[in-house]
């Protein structure tokens, strides 16, 4: 392996330990009462969002889900302003008001994350529509689970997508759990992916695990986006490490299962790619100790961060 590719793994590695860091902050910031409502960690699935985000362009679209901060952080987000928007502090990306569930950041191209299962379908493929008719080079990558795939509107969308050829891609995160029910119980169809075939476009099911495959695996996908061939049905199969969100114990999760997924995780598949590539334990221990300071500032940021101003949102309201 050259030294081009060692260093897009020791990135990769990098912005994935980050975003399992950060959420593991977060949930014990969740703890102390510092963030607020519904949070739903990404642990488990962060291969995701680190390979398909590292085969974009700076200005590709995203557009995410309610367990999105992964997304953003792979997008380039600062984590302190993540985190501060988890917080509800003035200082984050949305000033607060959009808290875990909607993240945005319109300057980084991120079209925002949201709260309804499958809510960012159509918008993304809104998104789509207006690159193709601008004559734009730029992708959309649209972001959800197995259980939006079952909504009306992901079926809707993706034919509409195939029939105007839009550059963007459909990404399920089959983490096998649609809350609490099995993608067993939902679809008989081994690979989620297969749907693609009634739409008259190309599909493909990845290992969700493996952030170096699922980057090569986008070449293809991308390509044909950006030169007007249509979009691409992506299944990247996981297993969240918990329940659906933090107060969910996850009790209809097979041990046996969890700890199969466990075994490959993410994190851990990075890393050995890293040592089978000559990075040295030296060189992991410095990323790692980078990334323990960086989520810890975020952390720190946030508490630090003052509380949104009732009048300032008052008056933005009143010059709508």
């Amino acid at each position: 392996m050259n030294e081009a590719n060692a260093d897009l793994l020791r990135t990769m590695y990098q912005v994935a330990l980050t975003i399992r860091r950060f959420e593991e902050a977060a949930i014990g910031q969740y703890r102390l009462w510092n963030i607020r409502g519904y949070f739903h960690p990404y642990i488990g699935e962060e291969a995701i969002a680190v390979g398909v985000i590292s085969a974009l362009q700076p200005d590709d679209y995203i557009v995410s889900t309610h367990r999105g901060h992964g997304h953003a952080i792979a997008k380039g987000h600062d984590t302190r302003l993540v985190m501060a928007e988890l917080f509800g502090k003035a200082t984050g990306y949305c000033k607060g008001r959009g808290g875990s569930m909607h993240v945005s950041n319109l300057g980084q191209f991120n079209l925002g994350a949201n709260g309804i299962v499958g809510g960012g379908i159509p918008l993304a493929t809104g998104a789509a529509m207006g690159m193709k008719q601008k004559g734009s080079r730029q992708v959309v990558v649209s972001f959800f689970s197995d259980g939006a795939s079952n909504n009306g509107v992901f079926h809707e969308c993706v034919n509409m997508a195939a029939i105007y050829r839009l550059p963007i891609l459909y990404v399920i995160e089959n983490n096998h759990y649609a809350v609490s029910t099995p993608v067993e119980q939902s679809t008989l169809l081994r690979d989620l992916s297969k749907r693609s075939e009634s739409y008259g476009i190309p599909g493909l099911s990845l290992d969700g695990n493996d952030a170096l495959r699922i980057y090569q695996a986008m070449a293809e996908p991308l390509r044909r986006a950006r030169v007007g061939e249509g979009p691409t049905l992506i299944e990247c199969k996981t297993y969240r490490h918990g329940g659906h969100h933090i107060n969910d114990p996850g009790a209809y999760m097979p041990k046996e299962d969890l700890a199969r997924w466990k075994a490959h995780d993410p994190i851990d598949v990075l890393r050995d790619y890293l040592a089978a590539a000559g990075v040295t334990e030296a060189a992991i221990q410095t990323i790692k100790a980078r990334v323990e300071e960086e989520v810890a500032k975020a952390v720190e940021f946030a508490s630090q961060s003052p509380q949104p101003s009732e009048v300032d949102f008052l008056q933005e309201i009143a010059s709508l």
